[in-house]
């Protein structure tokens, strides 16, 4: 199933609208293990409306309609210049920006394209954009970028892309954080829409060669962003800026998260394993701070 980039480069995948509201972005919060303590002032600032904040990674579900996962992304249209089989798809790294302020309610209109096509060799890159406005008043709010890698799609003759970025610095980091997930936590993060079985059905995660449902990966990004804006921006969630992550491997319900940060000028660098099998689950991250 040939690539043709020149194709594929740039192609609007039209625009959409969407809407939030309070009760959305509180059960995400709950998905990524806010609310404990309950009675805690700091975590009813995600868990009640009174005083709610909205933390940036919310924009990864935000919209209603919007697709909720890279899977369910490709099954939603088809992509100009690019046939694949949806099982070679695979989420590599979220990226987002965050221009304004987000609203614990909104109507948005999002534009979507093919940001970029990269060539992996044995795997094609695919970059999908969208660009989210207030619906009511055209302000901005953010942009959020998916990387798809499509095993078995490269060798087509298109650029390579940039390497990695983000990478720790070799020296111990400014700081630990740990964050220990619970054992619904999957069958909760679903409920903000993505409803793949490999997170919630033993049978299914089984057949895909894990021993249990694991945790999304959009659900680790979420709870390594509550843990820095908690643990390193003081709770301030209007302080991110942008956002990046590489999906490094998979977590299971009921591991600790052990969240190691290095602080770089006005940049955050992350790194993410499980404390319980010392394993990579997200790797070249960084938060950039707004000043």
């Amino acid at each position: 199933m040939p690539v043709d980039r020149d194709k594929a480069l740039g192609a609007s995948m039209g625009s959409r609208e969407g809407s939030w509201e309070v009760d959305d972005v509180i059960l995400y919060h709950l998905g990524v293990g806010a609310g404990v303590p309950a009675t805690d002032a700091s975590e009813l600032e995600y868990s009640y409306e009174k005083n709610l904040k909205v933390l940036p990674s919310f924009v990864t579900v935000a919209g209603g309609r919007r697709p909720r996962s890279s899977r369910e992304s490709a099954e939603g249209f088809k992509l100009p210049g690019i046939e694949f089989n949806l099982a070679q798809l695979l989420h590599g790294e979220q990226d987002i920006e965050i221009h304004s302020t987000l609203p614990a309610a909104a109507k948005t209109k999002t534009e979507s394209r093919i940001a970029d096509v990269f060539d992996k060799g044995k795997a094609a890159l695919v970059i999908m954009e969208g660009v989210t406005s207030n619906a009511e008043t055209g302000e901005k709010l953010y942009t959020s970028r998916s990387s798809m890698f499509i095993r078995g799609e490269g060798g087509f003759g298109g650029p390579a892309g940039p390497k990695a970025g983000n990478a720790k610095p070799d020296r111990e980091p400014d700081g630990v954080i740990e964050s220990k997930s619970f054992p619904q936590q999957a069958l909760l993060y679903r409920l903000s829409g993505d409803k793949n079985p490999l997170h919630a059905d033993p049978e299914f995660a089984k057949m895909a060669g894990f021993d249990v449902p694991i945790i999304h990966g959009l659900c680790s990004y979420g709870i390594t962003c509550k843990a820095v804006v908690d643990g390193v921006l003081g709770g301030d969630t209007t302080k991110v800026a942008r956002y990046q992550a590489r999906f490094a491997g998979v977590a299971f319900p009921g591991e600790t998260y052990q969240i190691s940060y290095w602080k770089e000028g006005d940049k955050i660098l992350i790194d993410v394993r499980s404390k319980e099998r010392d394993a990579k689950i997200i790797s070249n991250a960084a938060i950039w701070v707004r000043a």
